[in-house]
């Protein structure tokens, strides 16, 4: 995991604790949406960083097989 998705988790959590601890349904509320948004976006940047790091996996794999099948 990265810093951002690290970041993004870090504030998901904070915003679950504050929606544990309202007494006001409108602040519980906008905690659990934001609590929401900020785990999609750690989400989305982690299915990201493993697709890039599957793509480049894949790009290293052509370039050895070019380079084992180059004529000497």
């Amino acid at each position: 995991m990265s810093t951002t998705s690290d970041y993004y988790l870090t504030q998901a959590e904070k915003c679950a604790v504050d929606a544990a601890t309202s007494t006001l349904i409108q602040v519980r509320d906008r905690s659990l949406r934001a609590e929401q948004a900020w785990r999609q976006m750690a989400d989305r940047v982690i299915r990201t960083e493993a697709a890039r790091a599957e793509k480049d996996k894949k790009a290293a794999i052509a370039v050895e097989e070019a380079r084992n099948s180059a004529p000497a």
